[in-house]
């Protein structure tokens, strides 16, 4: 029983436009939207799964997760695949707490794989930590059989898994795990949270190469530097009216339109640059939430408005005509669209001022995820804008 990680996040991510070496197919004919789409929707996904030590000692791991998790979102946003851009699904896993069930090898599915990016910030946030003991092959094993990796051949599959003790601890093998993992065509990347060699020396890097994984030491108690720039606050005014642009529908639309603002609450709690780069990852192609917002779940093909009913809708929507229903949807679309264009721009310019005042520091969670997702990304013919 030791410590370990203080647990944590993310998440990340979704279908988008056409698949990196797939085949062209015919374009469906259901009830979409915008007929001018030329392309038809990929079934291409970056799928990451978080396997993170919930253990006493790794608070500062989990400050990390949470104060990084936009940064991580926005780089993956500029990922391509030739023409298309990738979407992204995060699940997260706890492991290694004595809340959890010993009998299950302390570990718990805290979400499966999601594209729903306010989901994966308030599961982040929720985490808490408590000694306990931490079985790497069990909480890989457990997170390969539980989650739906698909059998895509371009998709990019990839486990994080962070945490101090030995990588040999508990009944399942951690390289049974790994055999698993490639028949899967899963990738594991190993995060240490300590000194590189002491990593090594315990295991967590044969972790990584059986997979052809990264395998990485950080500082998890180093503080995040949240740098500020002149386009902040002009970001943030934006984003107060994006937020005015979602149509919230269905039993559960307020409450997620509540969920929204509670994690730009949270990003601002840990700087206001945090929560800028919160608002950058909603002007993004990754944020979407058809589950509640009328205009993303519009944009669906299977939508269809005629199995909308009055009792879903917003005040505003309750007792209109199809027609009017489209025309109110397609004008709060344009002015989206015209605000999240305005935070991309000005984000330009933002990256410009942070590139000439940060200085280069890869000792944290987001360079070490990232540093490993462009590594194994460019053997799928991945590139960055």
């Amino acid at each position: 029983m030791k410590t370990v990680l203080k647990r944590s996040v993310l998440a990340l991510f979704f279908v988008s436009l056409t698949a990196c070496q797939a085949k062209e197919k015919n374009q469906n004919t259901a009830l979409v939207i915008h007929e001018t789409k030329t392309t038809e929707p990929s079934k291409q996904f970056i799928k990451v799964a978080l396997l993170l030590d919930t253990s006493n000692s790794m608070d500062g791991l989990i400050d990390q997760a949470k104060a990084q998790l936009w940064e991580i979102v926005n780089e993956l946003s500029y990922a391509k695949c030739e023409d298309a851009k990738p979407n992204l699904q995060i699940a997260l896993y706890e492991y290694g707490n004595d809340n959890l069930n010993g009998d299950e090898g302390y570990i718990r599915q805290v979400l499966a794989f999601s594209q729903d990016l306010d989901d994966i910030s308030k599961e982040l946030f929720s985490l808490t930590t408590r000694g306990g003991n931490e079985f790497c092959g069990y909480v890989i094993k457990t997170s390969i059989d539980q989650l739906k990796w698909g059998t895509n051949p371009d998709d990019l599959k990839l486990i994080f898994i962070a945490g101090n003790e030995p990588f040999t601890q508990g009944s399942v093998s951690y390289k049974d795990a790994s055999t698993l993992a490639n028949s899967k065509d899963v990738t594991v990347n190993t995060i240490f949270c300590g000194d590189y060699n002491q990593g090594i020396s315990s295991y967590w890097k044969d972790g990584a190469d059986l997979t052809h994984g990264n395998y990485m030491a950080i500082n998890h108690n180093r503080a995040t530097v949240h740098v500020a720039s002149p386009y902040d606050d002009s970001i943030l005014q934006l984003n107060r009216k994006l937020n005015k642009t979602y149509v919230a529908y269905g039993s559960h639309g307020n409450k997620k339109m509540e969920n929204q603002a509670e994690q730009d609450d949270n990003a601002q709690g840990y700087s206001e640059a945090n929560a800028v780069s919160r608002a950058v990852s909603k002007s993004s192609h990754l944020y979407k939430n058809a589950s509640w917002d009328l205009i993303d779940a519009s944009e669906d093909e299977s939508f269809a408005y005629e199995t909308l009913k009055d009792s879903e809708l917003p005040e505003e929507l309750k007792g209109k005509e199809e027609a009017e229903i489209k025309s109110y949807l397609d004008t709060k679309r344009k002015e989206r669209e015209a605000i999240q264009t305005q935070i991309q721009d000005l984000n330009v310019k933002r990256k410009q001022h942070l590139a000439k005042q940060q200085k280069g520091d890869s000792d944290n969670l987001e360079n070490a995820m990232l540093g490993a997702i462009k590594t194994q990304a460019k053997k799928k013919n991945y590139t960055w804008e």
